[in-house]
């Protein structure tokens, strides 16, 4: 072998080769330590292919590392070395198997000696026996019997020399055999000891591989412990998803709950808006008619000025030629005159222009300070709106103070003194005329400089009220003196007169008087105003005055009258008194006389040496002079619930009386700003609606020229006409000089909070709230402050007057209410959830800001003193300290009834208000109580648990759910257990959620047979105890599972898990005690076992008979397998993905072809060929869309069709890991049935039954069939016996680990066998298995081949059967024979083979000819021949060939296959080359299994001539010689001979007579003459003829015929007949000869010798 020969050139020794090729190296086993040996163990040659599996082993042992060492070597065992022991091993076998033949051989050898040696002596004695019998017939002259004798005796001896040179072969092997046993024996005898070596290096193996195998029972262990724990991890996350999506579900309705709510309101919301919007739509609409009548008041306006403009335009027109003219004669004069007209007009013009340009400076300059005046009051109104905003806020503050500080200063520099009557009017005509020449003004360019000085005017106002002089006085006395300069711009009205000495007045300069300087008026006055008050129309007035020189030197006065105003009312009496030294005085009376009901002001003028000097003068009429004692009241720190009253004084200083009310809003309007009288309510209202409706129309008008967008005249016009419509309303105003119009806007939301805050203001007006004020008259008003809430209090109201002249006046009142002295820390107090009859405790703390002690009384309602106690309930809070009490809190179970009115029974909310005296405090302190009371009971939803009838063998489940009807937690547990109960889960211990239901498992496992009446005690946490009474009976079944739980390990589907039980009859114990339902008799039982129909658990056997004390052995099965009903779901999902897939093709399709046409504008010739296409493409999308949209029902899906297969394979790969339970019934018989009626149904108990469960996890299968439609049945069918048939099938790898692939043993005497070998394949790789199937016998076959992987079996069923063909042939065998034909003619027949079989069958023809296996002796050998001679009839079984080495027969055809039921035809031909007699062959029909149907000797013969003679005895040996025949001498018989011309052919024909019961029966022999057909048109027909028939006749002799013609294809028998004639001697052999002559296209003789004889046998 070439790993002996490997090794011994390894090892560099001798090889000693055993017998038959065997190699054994003894010397392997030798340790010499050589140079040779480290070279062996350096090198480590690789392991041949079938021992690769060792190296894995020790790589998988090195990884380990937890395999023993060897005690005899303590060294690891290197792969080479168990790799020799197994070379050493398999030698061994082999020399073992070596020796066991040769034994075998040896044995039948000396058997076949045994009986070669018994054969010679039978034949030994046969030969002595016939040897005797010869002798017999020898004396009793029996020449016949002599000869049939020696005949037997020569045959006999030929048999027992063959015997005889047998014999001698037999004990030469014999010999031999012995020979090599010895050899064989002296070789296992040399290794002996290198086989004991080998048997201890196995047990080290297979004690390493027993340690291997434990390392990995324990790894299983570990993987199976950590695949559960893996399991019970996913199965709480399983729960806690549960729970989540609960949680989410609860959550979801909520939300929908709420949004249903949301909705609701959201639709009244939208419904209010609605109507909101409804509203505003009207309210657009009267506006829009309102400004609709605007624009054309406006447009009516326009088309006036229109018309007023092209007045005033012709009007220009007439005055410019006026002026013309006017300076044509002024030309004309002044050039008579003899002045220079051209420069004289130059300078007026020039003058007049200065004067222009002064005046529009003037103007310009007036209009500028109205608009600083209204922007000024506009943002006065603004700050004002801002603070009413900021009054809203908790902290009011005032963010803009410097605005009204600016407004003040400026208005103070604009008019330092109060205007006069008439300077109001002039203001307010100033006032008009700006609005309406800023209106009617288009020039931007007065516009940009009257925007840049109001930018100017705001930034030195933000300047102001930003930065504050650091002397005050400076600052004031340079405003006044600009505020000089521009107030004496609005005296319009003033004479010139006047005008100069108001001038005078104001720019008086200082004198010196004797080197003093005099400051002043010259003269003083006593008093130094005239003053008229409260004068009445037509009455007069008079008033003495004293004028009192205080200048430094003498000094006069002169009266020089009275202003001008006053003229017609005042007059003066004044006697001038001449020179008046320094510090005399004079008298004037002055005299009064009202006419008109106004107040006036002027001045009584005088003239003196030093200058002039005047006294003021004032007249008012009755006013009303209104005050109050304090405008800001501050009522200081109040305690909350106190009241607290001030009071301020109203005093009318005037002689007018008026009517008061007190306003609380905070801003007030002109049109509010006064109490309206009765009289005067309704003009008042028309005043204030037309002054409201003309603004309105203004900002109407406003907007429309906006949106519109009209022209800048036509907006100057619409202007103007606004300005017009204004002038009622500013006539109104200047009717009441006195009024500052001051606009305060507020809406109505403000309005309403304005409202709401002073209704629900701690301060608050007292009764006295309006009502008259008489001339000279006070009143007291009261302010209440009742502080409800703790914090700042404000309160701004206004006192308003009837009197338009008297100003609102504001009041400010302020408070700050603090809380009580004594308060509670936690005003509520949150006892969260309580359970009835538990003691609850907290903490009530008083605090005091109080300076001393106070007294405390807490007090409880009379319906919780049962339940709430307070201690202490009296006590003395220290000053600015704490005080603790405690509250304890033990709610009744009678709470629902004692306090209704504080606890909800549906909610379980307890509410209750406590107060808390204190001892001179009038408001009492109020906290509360709050809790949720529930209770503390757990409820079974079972008030009893009955388990039943419970096997001791068998455990008893029930379930009982406990209710937590607390809304706290509560922990609870089992306590006192009985042993034969467990609880779970957590051995009865766990915490139950508020309101939660947990499911408890108790288990009940009896350990007797009687009955059992206990109870469970449950105890809650709050030691509270639930009992739970449960009952039971025990029951001992007859029989006992000697496992009660089968846990499978993870079975693949495809592949099978087996578990053997014991099912056994124990003998019943006689002393044990009756139990209900139990049979104490030891009686055969029946057991059945009923699994679960159409699931994967098979039991074997399902049903028996047990005897008592014996045990049945119970096979159980699990095969896990896919649903048919959801191979078929899959089904329909995966022709749902199909037609989705195809929807998408078409789409796409649909899609790229729209794309093609818009890319190919136009060929129509083009698109009409193109579009042929498509049409016949849309007929078959059509088609296949039918197919696909065609929904079928699962039930139409049929195993084993190519969608079932598909969807099979797509849930094989997509298969997930699930595990199933099963309960099997065992159910047990009472015992036998009756003797008298064995056919009555037995009893059956059902407290006698058993029960099996079974856990079954199932995970995918790492390795799938694909091939064969995913079947695990491969069925070759019906093969013939004898023929092989090949069959495949492929295995997918479809985990993710590399699998290695083994397969169980066949049976090597079965038909199946696997052809190739398996080999480890990477995930998703394939591999092809192919089986043969060659059966031996008619039977059907089955067997099973499994392929082992890591993790999985996968069972494949082999099938077939083996059956006989039964084929027929149309000949029946025998001798097949073609006559005689013409040479290089040929002849031909025809065969039919049926086959009556069921498979196809494969035949071949042979002929013996061709055969390569040809014998070329035995019975062919000349001996042979010549020994059977005797025999006319016996020919070779191929005889004569063709010279030409062509078969001279020829089968067509020699090989082909028949269907079942189908026939073939085999045409025979026979063509021989040259004439002969002793053509023949032998045809046989073989089938594929080597099967004969047939065999049959052809044989025909040849002749040159057309006429032949057939029949007579052999002459010669029928072979012949390739040679050419050689020309012998016939010998002559004497007289009888003839000589002729041509050779003749000898015939012998004997003839044997019988004699029978004394008389002798003729012999007759026949002979064929034939005339052959031959395709040569040459051949004519024959004849024959005897010669010398009468000779014949003589001696007994006849012929007939003796002569005829023959037409071409006759044939003729002759029939000769030989009778003896008297005088016929015994044992006389009569012979003669006679020529037969046969005519044809040659003549032909035959020389026919006849001999005849009497035969007595």
């Amino acid at each position: 072998m070439e790993e002996g020969g490997s090794d011994s050139q390894t090892y560099g020794k001798p090889e000693r080769r055993g017998p038959q090729g065997v190699h054994l190296s003894p010397e392997e086993d030798t340790e010499d330590g050589g140079s040779d040996q480290e070279t062996y163990k350096d090198e480590e040659p690789a392991l041949p292919p079938d021992l690769d599996w060792l190296e894995e082993l020790y790589e998988d042992s090195d990884g380990d590392g937890d395999l023993a060492v060897v005690a005899d070597t303590e060294k690891k065992r290197s792969c080479a070395e168990t790799a020799r022991m197994f070379k050493l091993r398999r030698n061994l076998d082999q020399l073992d198997c070596l020796h066991r033949q040769k034994e075998h051989d040896m044995l039948k050898a000396r058997e076949e000696l045994k009986l070669c040696q018994h054969n010679i002596e039978i034949m030994l004695e046969q030969r002595d026996n016939l040897e005797k019998e010869m002798e017999q017939q020898k004396a009793s002259d029996n020449s016949v019997a002599v000869f049939r004798i020696r005949a037997q005796l020569r045959h006999l001896c030929q048999k027992l020399r063959s015997e005889e040179e047998l014999e001698g072969l037999i004990s030469t092997e014999l010999k031999q055999q012995e020979l090599e046993l010895s050899e064989v024996e002296v070789e296992i005898g040399k290794f002996s000891s290198l086989r004991e070596e080998v048997q201890e290096e196995e047990q080290v193996f297979q004690l390493i591989k027993a340690q291997k195998a434990a390392t990995r029972l324990k790894q299983e262990k570990k993987s199976n412990q950590n695949l559960r724990f893996k399991m019970h991890h996913l199965t709480d996350k399983q729960e806690a998803s549960k729970k989540e999506e609960t949680e989410y579900q609860k959550k979801s309705e909520e939300t929908q709950a709420n949004r249903k709510i949301a909705v609701k309101y959201l639709k009244e919301t939208i419904k209010r808006i609605h109507q909101q919007e409804a509203e505003k739509e009207q309210q657009n609409r009267e506006l829009l008619e309102k400004r609709i009548q605007a624009v054309t008041s406006l447009k009516s306006s326009i088309a006036a000025t229109q018309e007023s403009l092209r007045v005033q335009q012709s009007r220009a027109k007439a005055n410019a030629q006026k002026k013309k003219q006017q300076e044509r004669q002024l030309r004309e004069s002044l050039q008579a005159q003899g002045i220079n007209s051209i420069k004289h007009m130059h300078q007026q013009k020039q003058l007049k222009r200065i004067k222009q340009k002064q005046e529009e400076f003037e103007e310009r300059q007036k209009s500028k300070r109205v608009a600083i005046v209204e922007k000024i009051l506009q943002e006065e109104q603004l700050v004002r709106s801002r603070q009413r905003h900021q009054l809203l806020l908790p902290k009011p503050s005032n963010k803009f103070p410097s605005f009204g500080r600016a407004r003040e200063k400026l208005l103070s520099y604009l008019d330092p003194r109060p205007p006069s009557a008439t300077e109001e009017k002039t203001i307010i005509q100033l006032r008009e005329f700006s609005d309406i020449s800023s209106s009617s003004s288009a020039s931007s360019d007065v516009e940009d400089l009257e925007e840049t000085m109001l930018q100017e005017v705001v930034h030195q106002m933000l300047a102001d009220s930003l930065s504050e002089p650091e002397f005050a006085g400076l600052w004031d006395q340079k405003y006044k003196k600009l505020m000089d300069e521009k107030t004496t711009l609005f005296q319009t009205d003033v004479n010139q007169k006047d005008a100069v000495m108001e001038s005078g007045k104001l720019n008086i300069s200082a004198k010196k008087v004797h080197g003093k300087e005099l400051k002043g008026p010259p003269f003083i006055s006593k008093p130094e105003v005239i003053l008229f008050k409260d004068f009445e129309v037509g009455k007069m007035y008079k008033k003495k005055i004293v004028l009192t020189n205080i200048s430094y030197t003498t000094n006069h006065c002169k009266l020089l009258g009275v202003s001008t105003q006053l003229k017609d009312f005042i007059s003066a009496n004044f006697d001038p008194p001449g020179s008046l030294s320094t510090g005399m005085s004079c008298d004037m009376q002055v005299v009064f006389k009202p006419m008109i009901n106004e107040d006036m002001e002027g001045e009584v003028k005088f003239a003196s040496t030093v200058g002039p000097f005047s006294v003021p003068i004032k007249c008012s009429i009755k006013k009303c002079d209104l005050e109050v004692d304090s405008q800001f009241i501050d009522f200081g720190s109040h305690v909350v619930g106190q009241t607290v009253i001030q009071t301020i004084t109203l005093t009318n200083k005037g002689a007018l009386p008026t009517f008061f009310s007190l306003d609380t809003s905070t801003c007030v309007s002109p049109d509010n700003s006064h109490v309206q009288m009765p009289s005067q309510n309704s003009v008042n209202m028309c005043q204030d609606t037309s002054s409201k409706n003309t603004a309105s129309d203004h900002q109407k008008s406003s907007a429309l020229m906006e949106d519109k967008g009209l022209h800048p005249e036509e907006e100057s016009q619409e202007l103007f006409e606004a300005s017009q419509h204004e002038q009622p309303m500013s006539e109104a105003s200047a009717s009441c000089p006195d009024v500052v119009p001051e606009v305060c806007v507020l809406t109505d939301v403000e309005a309403q909070v304005v409202k709401s805050l002073s209704d629900c203001n701690d301060i608050s007006l007292g009764k006295v709230r309006q009502g008259e004020i008489g001339p000279f008259e006070s009143i007291k008003l009261e302010i209440v402050f009742s502080p409800a809430i703790p914090g700042e209090a404000k309160l701004d109201f206004h006192i308003k007057f009837s009197h338009l002249s008297s100003k609102p006046i504001p009041i400010k009142v302020r408070g700050i209410a603090v809380n009580s002295p004594v308060w509670v820390v936690q005003p509520s107090i949150d006892l969260k959830i309580c359970m009835f009859d538990c003691l609850y405790q907290d903490s009530i703390t008083v605090q005091s800001r109080a300076p001393t002690a106070l007294k405390l009384t807490f007090e409880v309602c009379q319906e919780m003193r049962k339940h709430i106690e307070i201690l202490p309930k009296t006590g003395f809070i220290q000053a600015q300290s704490s005080f603790n009490a405690q509250l304890k809190f033990l709610p009744r179970r009678s709470l629902s009834k004692d306090a209704k009115n504080f606890f909800d029974s549906d909610t379980e909310v307890l509410e209750v208000p406590m107060v808390v005296q204190v001892a001179g405090q009038v408001q009492l302190v109020h906290f509360t109580v709050q809790a949720i009371v529930t209770s503390s009971d757990l409820q079974f939803d079972q008030t009893e648990v009955d388990f039943g009838y419970c096997s001791i063998y068998q455990s008893v489940k029930s379930t009982v759910h406990l209710t937590n009807l607390s809304l706290l937690p509560q922990d609870f547990g089992f306590l006192g257990i009985p042993e034969f109960v467990d609880v779970q889960p957590n051995d009865g211990f766990g915490t139950l959620l508020p309101h939660e239901s947990l499911e408890i498992d108790l288990i009940f496992s009896a350990n007797k047979g009687k009955d059992y009446n206990f109870q469970l005690i449950c105890k809650s946490g709050m030691n509270r105890d639930f009992l739970l009474p449960c009952r039971a009976v025990g029951v001992q079944p007859p029989l006992e599972l000697s496992h009660s739980l089968v846990q499978f390990g993870a079975t693949a589907v495809g592949d099978h898990s087996t578990a053997i039980l014991h099912l056994i009859n124990r003998q019943t114990d006689h002393n044990q005690s009756k139990q209900p339902g139990a049979v104490t008799l030891e009686v055969p039982r029946l057991f059945s076992f009923i699994p679960p129909e159409d699931s994967d658990i098979s039991i074997t056997p399902t049903t028996g008979h047990l005897m008592p004390g014996k045990r049945c052995l119970i096979q159980v099965t699990f095969r896990p397998r896919l649903l048919e009903q959801d191979i078929k779901e899959e089904s329909l999902r995966v022709l749902h993905r199909a037609k989705l897939l195809y929807e998408k093709e078409l789409e796409r399709k649909r899609h790229a072809e729209q794309e093609a046409k818009k890319d190919i504008p136009g060929e129509p010739g083009k698109a009409k060929k193109a579009s042929v296409n498509p049409k016949n493409e849309k007929v078959s999308d059509d088609a296949t869309t039918d197919k696909l949209t065609e929904s079928p029902n699962s039930a139409d899906i049929q195993p084993g069709s190519q969608l079932y297969e598909e969807a099979r394979t797509s849930l094989l790969y997509s298969f997930t890991q699930h595990y199933r339970e099963y309960t099997i019934p065992c159910f047990i018989s009472d015992g036998d049935p009756p003797k008298e009626d064995r056919q009555a149904q037995q009893a059956w108990s059902p407290f006698n039954t058993l029960y099996l469960k079974l856990q079954c996890p199932a995970v995918q299968p790492p390795l799938v069939v694909i091939s064969n439609s995913g079947h695990n049945i491969i069925d070759f069918h019906q093969v013939a016996v004898g023929e092989k048939a090949l069959k495949s099938f492929t295995v997918q790898n479809i985990s993710k680990e590399s699998l290695d692939l083994r397969s169980s043993i066949l049976n090597i005497f079965g038909p199946f066998s696997l052809l190739n070998a398996l080999r480890s394949i990477r995930p998703g790789e394939k591999h092809i298995l192919v089986l043969a199937f060659s059966p031996t016998q008619e039977k059907k076959y089955c067997e099973t081949l499994e392929v082992h992987n890591q993790k999985m079996t996968l069972e494949m069923t082999l099938c077939g059967e083996g059956v006989v063909p039964a084929v027929t042939l149309s000949h029946q065998g025998g001798l097949l024979d073609f006559g005689y034909v013409l040479e290089n003619e040929s002849a031909s027949q025809v065969l039919k083979l049926q086959n009556n079989s069921a498979v196809s069958v494969d035949f071949k023809v042979l002929l013996a000819s061709l055969s390569p296996s040809r014998p070329q002796g035995g019975a062919d050998s000349v001996p042979f021949l010549l020994g059977s001679y005797t025999d006319s009839h016996i020919q070779p079984t191929v005889g004569t060939q063709n010279y030409s080495s062509l078969s001279v027969f020829s089968v067509v055809p020699i090989q082909g296959s028949i269907g079942p039921g189908q026939t073939q035809d085999i045409s025979i031909t026979f063509q021989p080359d040259h004439p002969s007699v002793n053509y023949s062959d032998r045809l046989t029909i073989e089938l594929k299994n080597k099967s004969k149907i047939c065999m049959m000797d052809l044989k025909g013969a040849a002749t040159s001539r057309n006429m032949y003679l057939f029949g007579g005895d052999l002459l010669k040996v029928p072979i012949e010689s390739l040679l050419p025949p050689l020309k012998t001498s016939h010998p002559q018989h004497g007289t009888e001979s003839e000589v002729v011309e041509k050779p003749s052919i000898p015939v012998l024909l004997k003839l044997r007579a019988r004699y029978s019961s004394g008389a002798i029966i003729p012999a007759v022999r026949e002979l064929q003459v034939g005339c052959i057909r031959s395709t040569q048109p040459s051949k004519k027909s024959g004849e024959f003829y005897w010669d010398d028939v009468a000779s014949l006749q003589q001696l007994g002799f006849s012929v007939d015929p003796s002569k005829g013609s023959m037409e071409i294809g006759d044939k003729r028998t002759i029939t000769v007949t030989w009778t003896p004639q008297s005088g016929y001697k015994p044992y006389e052999v009569m012979q003669t000869c006679v020529a037969l002559t046969l005519k044809g296209d040659e003549m032909t003789v035959y020389r026919i010798t006849l001999m005849a004889l009497v035969s007595t046998t």
